[in-house]
């Protein structure tokens, strides 16, 4: 059963959501987050507290910075077209209805296909099972997430949990090979265009440092063969310079042939500088590179994925564990140094509040409706059991603070969560009205449109905490004392727990005798004129406002014929 939030409540909860939202480092943890909505049930609201004081215990900070690295294995079902199927005619249905690639009973169909698989002896053998028919599918999303593996295997490592992901990602480091090749293929221009740049510069300076020493009788005789239509000796020359290019040439390409583990043929002899490598026999080479690989790709990842496809329940199991492991670390960072409430019977309290949205704040103790014991604050004795509290006193001071810190408090504990506060008493209800001041809302139609909220708030009956800030702002003070006080008769009367703020303490406490007045005042001024105010609020007393420090800030920071006005609007206080 959900606690009931009216919109100015459930934006609370939105806040805290937010916060922990903020914390989480994957978006998948969001899940764990929905699953703590706030709720009536004590027995629920126990169970969760139980959940997170245990999983808090253990829970190892260093597993933060490896959580981080984990992301979603994004197994997809695609339709192949690089195979064909070659089955039995009574074959077909089945093959078919896997959807993984072409299926056929002419074994003449293959020759279109660069992998043939089959059932009946013709091409690359396989069972009528996807892992063997597209083994890739299981495999490949693992070799993209290797760093997703390691990351559960650490995980695992130091949370002592059980884990298939070191297993898993052993076998996929067994596709090292074809993928580095598939690297190289990939990148074959850019590897050629290097090699033939290393050659071309070798032979160069080769080229720059050779010549050609004649005597005076080899030239002689050279000359003499040269008239004689004798060109054989023009080259013979270089013979040397010729051996020795091819053999770079050949080392190259060996070198090649070494790194792609294939025979490499692609630098023609006949034009030995500068070196270009044969646009044919790239592509012939590309190609059969290509051919080998996915033959190669597939009986690695069929040799896989047979090990490893029954691991994969237990490994998203594994990644399920490591998105709730995220939320809880976001909650514990979120509420450090809060704690559990304890559910309480007839109202609720805090000791040493801190609202979650106030830098710094001054912590707070209150109570609404029974004190439990154990409640210690100053003043705690003037506590009875008042379900309605008139929350008065000076402007700033906090009381709109300490209505949104009584909100966090009850839908932290709805939700089971830990709260801002040293110790708190929380009776878990049914419903939550927060009700705030609209400043910019004034006349008729905002009046009746806040009465009816109001109104529909205290319809029915249950378990209900109703706060309200300063509803008198929108009508005459006059008017707003009778209609606050019945509104308040009926809550009392039904039971409902009630915080109001309100200027009109001393009129609602003459006509709400069994309401409780609270009064939180400024002290004075400090050196730089600022109120110096006491937002801890004084149980049992009315707080008056601060109009007469103010008007004396006022006077002392005015000058001249104003300053004079302020001081004696100041008089008048002392005379009245």
């Amino acid at each position: 059963m959900s606690l009931k939030l009216n919109p100015e409540a459930r934006s609370i909860l939105r806040s805290v959501q937010e916060e922990i939202r903020g914390r989480l480092l994957l978006r998948g943890s969001e899940a764990y987050l929905e699953k703590f909505r706030p709720t009536s049930s004590p027995e629920e609201i126990l169970r969760r507290q139980v959940y997170l004081r245990e999983a808090f215990k253990s829970l190892n900070p260093e597993v933060r910075k490896h959580i981080g690295r984990v992301r979603p294995l994004a197994f997809r079902r695609e339709y192949l077209h690089d195979r064909i199927l070659i089955v039995e005619p009574g074959e077909v249905e089945a093959a078919e209805r896997l959807g993984l690639c072409d299926v056929s009973t002419n074994p003449e169909d293959g020759w279109d296909y660069e992998l043939v698989l089959s059932t009946v002896g013709y091409g690359i053998e396989v069972e009528l099972k996807p892992e063997a028919i597209a083994p890739e599918l299981y495999v490949l999303p693992l070799w993209e997430g290797r760093e997703t593996l390691k990351a559960l295997s650490d995980i695992a490592r130091i949370t002592a949990r059980e884990s298939v992901a070191a297993h898993i990602l052993t076998e996929v480091e067994k596709l090292r090979g074809p993928m580095e090749r598939a690297r190289l293929i990939e990148n074959l221009d850019e590897l050629v265009a290097e090699v033939e740049g290393e050659l071309n510069e070798v032979i160069g300076e080769r080229l720059e440092r050779f010549s050609l020493t004649l005597t005076g009788k080899e030239l002689l005789s050279f000359l003499s063969r040269l008239r004689a239509g004798s060109y054989e000796d023009l080259f013979s020359g270089f013979d040397e310079i010729r051996d020795e290019i091819e053999s770079l040439v050949s080392q190259k390409e060996g070198e090649l042939s070494q790194r792609l583990g294939v025979p490499v043929e692609i630098f023609p002899r006949d034009d030995l500088y500068p070196i270009r490598a044969s646009p044919g026999g790239i592509e012939k080479l590309r190609r059969g590179l290509e051919r080998d690989l996915k033959v190669e790709l597939y009986l690695r990842s069929r040799e896989i994925a047979a090990e490893v496809k029954p691991l994969l329940p237990a490994l998203k199991e594994e990644i399920r564990g490591v998105y709730e492991l995220d939320f809880l670390s976001a909650v514990m960072d979120f509420t450090s140094g809060f704690s559990f409430p304890l559910l309480h019977e007839g109202g609720t309290a805090f000791i040493g509040g801190r609202h979650l949205f106030i830098e710094d704040p001054q912590p707070v103790s209150y109570a609404i409706g029974k004190r439990p014991r154990g409640f210690h604050a100053p003043g705690a004795g003037l506590i009875g059991d008042e379900g309605v509290v008139i929350l008065t006193g000076a402007n700033s001071g906090g009381k709109t603070s300490l209505l949104e810190l009584t909100a966090q408090v009850i839908i932290l504990t709805h939700m089971g969560l830990p709260v801002p506060a040293e110790m708190a008493w929380v009776e878990p209800v049914e419903e939550l009205f927060f009700f705030r001041r609209k400043r910019s809302s004034y006349g008729a139609g905002a009046f009746e449109t806040a009465l009816k909220s109001f109104v529909r708030a205290l319809r029915g009956s249950g378990r209900k905490v109703l706060l309200i800030d300063e509803f008198e702002a929108i009508t005459e003070p006059g008017a707003a004392v009778k209609i606050i006080g019945k509104l308040l008769e009926v809550a009392h009367g039904k039971g409902f727990r009630v915080v109001i703020v309100s200027h009109l303490g001393e009129d609602l406490r003459r006509a709400l005798p069994f309401a409780r007045v609270d009064g939180i005042e400024a002290k004075g001024l400090d050196g730089e004129l600022n109120l110096i105010v006491d937002r801890q609020p004084v149980f049992g007393r009315l707080g008056r406002s601060t109009p007469e420090l103010i008007v004396e800030r006022l006077a002392k920071k005015a000058r001249g014929e104003e300053s004079e006005i302020f001081r004696r609007v100041l008089n008048a206080f002392d005379s009245g």
